[in-house]
């Protein structure tokens, strides 16, 4: 609650925040007065400016592949946060990692995960048909939720399918409906001992009325997830620790088959990896979130957000950027350790 009023306090001050980036990330500028001193220093310390100079990389990252990570990460041009956690090494790496970010649609894998474990208490079932969620046209902001219709009906395996391969709102919103609502996906999450996630909205209000804040200098705690707890999202999905195998081989099956973000993990990947993946876009943020499988048996957890930037070609660059990199570092280090080899083997699905 405090980060939050501290974003707030940020705001109603009255400050811009891209001339704050510009002032943390110029070399020298002396502060104006003590009192713009220390607004300067609460936006550092909320936006994590100030620990992301290029020429204080050297002094914070421990090593090479760290700073490597940091320096496609700099949020010079908006806010990049990245988690990744190497599941068979156990090495972890973030940058922001515990900052809240807009999570778009890499929400639908909790959503998808909510509604396998209704499936494996006997409540529903994969074949269960569920009403598409169509948004019907209304003004932003001018309804708590934005009007829907039903469409035609579908299986829930269907729905699970197009809502990640696909990234379809209407299905997410059927499923969403069907578990109850954001707020029971929420309480999923916390029994796995999940926090910094929250849905706060369906996905056609979200959509909606997307564009309320620039999240490029603007912490919005709504439907926004810090990347470590995407990536242990990840994680616990991949090591089973969540669902049944026959509902992990489901979720993890439709994320090897996402056709959206083709410029976004994949698109460095070398041949040899297998990604397995849900993207997520809104205003001025692109994000990608996935398991990423090396042919010699790791595999590593990513999330990335990214904001800013410029454009959405150049987040997406970025994101790519930044995954090829954790790969490329992640399999260095297994290597030189070769310890890994003994850890226990975790299935795909």
């Amino acid at each position: 609650m405090a980060f939050r009023n501290l974003i707030s306090s940020v705001a109603r001050a009255g400050l811009v925040a891209s001339a704050f980036l510009a002032a943390t990330l110029a070399p020298a500028i002396a502060p104006v007065s003590a009192q713009g001193n220390e607004l300067q220093s609460s936006f550092d310390n909320a936006f994590g400016t100030q620990a992301r100079e290029p020429s204080t990389f050297e002094a914070i990252y421990a090593s090479s592949f760290e700073q490597r990570i940091a320096e496609l990460a700099d949020g010079s041009d908006g806010r990049i946060g990245v988690a990744a956690w190497d599941l068979a090494t156990g090495e972890q790496i973030t940058v922001l990692g515990n900052q809240l970010f807009p999570m778009a649609s890499t929400s639908k894998i909790a959503v998808a995960a909510k509604y396998l474990e209704m499936v494996e208490q006997g409540q529903y079932s994969l074949t269960t048909e569920f009403p598409l969620l169509i948004p019907v046209r209304s003004a932003k902001f001018s309804s708590a939720a934005a009007p829907v219709r039903k469409g035609n009906s579908m299986a829930a395996i269907d729905l699970i399918e197009i809502m990640i391969t696909r990234s379809s709102n209407p299905a997410t919103d059927a499923l969403l409906a069907a578990v109850g609502g954001p707020q029971a996906v929420n309480d999923w999450m916390r029994r796995q001992g999940i926090s910094d996630f929250s849905l706060d909205r369906d996905i056609a209000t979200l959509v909606r009325d997307d564009g309320e804040y620039d999240p490029a200098n603007w912490i919005d705690p709504r439907d926004a997830a810090s990347p470590k707890a995407m990536v242990r999202l990840l994680a616990g999905l991949y090591r089973g620790e969540y669902l049944s195998d026959e509902s992990r081989r489901v979720l993890l099956g439709a994320m090897s088959r996402t056709v959206t973000g083709k410029r976004r993990i994949v698109a460095d990947m070398p041949g040899e990896a297998r990604v397995s993946h849900k993207t997520g876009s809104l205003n001025n943020t692109s994000s990608d979130i996935g398991i990423i499988e090396s042919p010699d048996g790791r595999a590593i957890a990513v999330a990335i957000y990214v904001t800013g930037q410029g454009s959405r070609g150049a987040r997406e660059a970025r994101i790519a950027s930044i995954a090829r990199a954790l790969y490329d570092g992640f399999s260095v280090r297994a290597r030189q350790d070769r310890n890994w080899v003994n850890a226990p083997r975790m299935g795909g699905g």
